[in-house]
């Protein structure tokens, strides 16, 4: 079984696709002869040829309506957005078309769809190339949201979000895209979209995070762990939809929660996660939820150490937990 890093388990999920479906096509900014800013699909043009793989103009709302209108025609496109950062020209198009389409036509037709676009910091990129605007499309009915945090659960998330009948937003780490490696099989297999996965158990407290964030988390149990303070860690893998009933689970076992995600705290994923556990296990919980996440800021090219949760703010808000 070969050690990959997560880019290379995304190129290596999108090049089986387009062997076994001809219906697979990859659109995006320079993602052809170049293979993309991340040279993630390099190679890919040379195999499957222009029709299938093929640069466009500087549009993110050119490509992703174009992107739609090709999956309405029985298509499966790909497109990638160089960073999520740049999605907003066509934020329009995904959340009144792409994410409406099989309502509003009575089932009649879907947008198999997947939108691939790195997010958030850790790569000096400021503050136009390092945001997590996951929220924003976690609030919008028929989308389904991935981020995954590792280079075995990157390949198979993207399988089943190719395989998806309904448009996805396929948001990928980028600082963790040749940090973090993993054994990644060569078989063909699907993560189902929805399911979360108990990275580390415990009994104390339950850490929830996704993305980079998932290593942060781990990290931060590691070290309480010398301690005597065992935490439960999930890996949400899919925020839309999320999968509560893990969440409630640990959380009935043991009664206290912290949330961690990168993108700022008002809004962020982490109060829909709270709210939701404070309505349905108030009585499990021992201490209050804690969210350890960014700022309510821009992103900051100087201070992006400070803006980022790291192992020190999670252990933080372990022990204030676990003193309560």
């Amino acid at each position: 079984m070969p050690e990959l890093t997560l880019l290379q388990a995304i190129s290596q999920a999108l090049w089986e696709e387009m062997e076994r479906d001809e219906r697979v096509i990859i659109l995006g900014e320079d993602v052809g002869r170049a293979g993309g800013v991340f040279v993630l699909t390099k190679g890919f043009q040379e195999r499957f040829g222009e029709d299938r793989v093929f640069d466009t103009p500087l549009s993110e709302g050119g490509i992703i309506g174009a992107s739609i209108g090709l999956a309405l025609n029985g298509l499966l496109p790909v497109a990638e957005i160089q960073f999520v950062d740049f999605i907003y020209p066509g934020f329009d198009l995904i959340v009144n078309e792409m994410a409406k389409m099989r309502y509003r036509t009575g089932g009649q037709y879907s947008v198999p769809l997947v939108i691939r676009t790195p997010y958030g910091g850790g790569i000096r990129g400021g503050h136009y190339h390092s945001q997590s605007p996951e929220a924003y499309f976690a609030h919008t009915a028929g989308l389904k949201v991935v981020i995954p945090s590792n280079p075995y659960d990157a390949k198979g998330l993207l399988l089943s979000a190719i395989r998806d009948p309904d448009p996805v937003i396929f948001m990928e780490p980028k600082k963790i895209y040749r940090a973090v490696k993993g054994d990644v099989p060569e078989d063909d297999y699907a993560i189902p979209l929805g399911k979360a996965h108990v990275v580390r158990e415990g009994k104390d407290v339950t850490l929830i995070g996704y993305g980079a964030m998932l290593h942060t988390c781990v990290e931060s149990a590691e070290t309480v762990a010398r301690e005597g303070v065992s935490c439960d860690v999930i890996d949400l893998r899919t925020i839309l939809p999320y999968d509560l009933n893990a969440i409630l689970t640990s959380v009935e076992k043991t009664g206290r929660l912290i949330i961690v995600h990168e993108a700022p705290r008002t809004g962020g994923f982490g109060a829909e996660i709270a709210a939701e556990v404070a309505e349905r296990a108030f009585l499990s919980l021992e201490s209050p939820i804690i969210r350890v996440t960014g700022y309510d800021t821009p992103f900051p090219y100087a201070l992006e150490d400070v803006y980022l949760p790291d192992a020190r703010a999670v252990v933080k808000a372990i022990h204030q937990s676990m003193s309560f």
